[in-house]
C-alpha cells in the first residue's frame, strides 16, 4: 500500500564517486620501488660489509704489535708451533678479541718462530669469503676477497688498493 507522501517524484541515479588508485597506477608504483630496491640495496650491504670489514685491519694491527711487544720480550714470536705461548701472554694469545663479531683470528709462526703470520677470516653474513693476512715485516695482504682467491699486497676494501 502506497501512501500519498511514498510516491516517488522521479528515479535519481546517484553516482557514487569512489577514491583510490586503479590496478595501473599500483602496478607502476611497485615497478618502480622495486627497481629503486634493486639498486639501493646491494649499495647499501656493500657500505654495511666496508665497515665490517674495519674489524679485520683493527685487529690484525692490535695483534702485531702485540707480537712486536711479545718478541721484545722473548726474542722470538712462540715457540713448540704456538704463537705467544709464553704465560704473560695469556690474556691476548688465544686470538679471539672479546668483541669480535665477522672475522675469526689465527696465528702461524713462520722462518723458526723468528717470523708469523697472522690471518683474519670472515664469519659473519657479509665477511664470508673475505681473508686477510699481516706478518712480522707489517706486510699486508688479501688472499681471498668476496670469494675469489687474490694476490693483493694490502688489505682491499673495495675491489682494488
Amino acid at each position: 500500500m502506497w501512501h500519498s507522501q511514498d510516491k516517488p517524484i522521479g528515479i535519481f541515479v546517484h553516482r557514487l564517486s569512489i577514491k583510490g588508485f586503479t590496478l595501473i597506477e599500483l602496478l607502476v608504483v611497485v615497478a618502480i620501488i622495486g627497481i629503486l630496491a634493486s639498486i639501493a640495496l646491494p649499495a647499501y650491504n656493500d657500505y654495511i660489509r666496508k665497515g665490517q670489514l674495519q674489524e679485520a685491519f683493527t685487529s690484525l694491527s692490535d695483534y702485531r704489535v702485540k707480537m712486536e711487544q711479545y718478541y721484545q720480550d722473548w726474542k722470538n714470536y712462540g715457540a713448540g708451533g704456538a704463537c705467544a705461548s709464553a704465560s704473560s701472554a695469556n690474556s691476548w694469545n688465544s686470538f679471539s678479541p672479546p668483541d669480535r663479531k665477522y672475522f675469526t683470528y689465527s696465528c702461524a709462526l713462520t722462518n723458526t718462530d723468528q717470523g708469523f703470520t697472522l690471518t683474519a677470516t670472515g664469519s659473519g653474513t657479509l665477511t664470508t669469503g673475505f681473508v686477510y693476512t699481516v706478518d712480522e715485516s707489517g706486510a699486508k695482504k688479501t688472499t681471498q676477497y668476496a670469494g675469489g682467491s687474490s694476490s693483493a699486497n694490502c688489505w682491499l676494501r673495495a675491489s682494488s688498493c
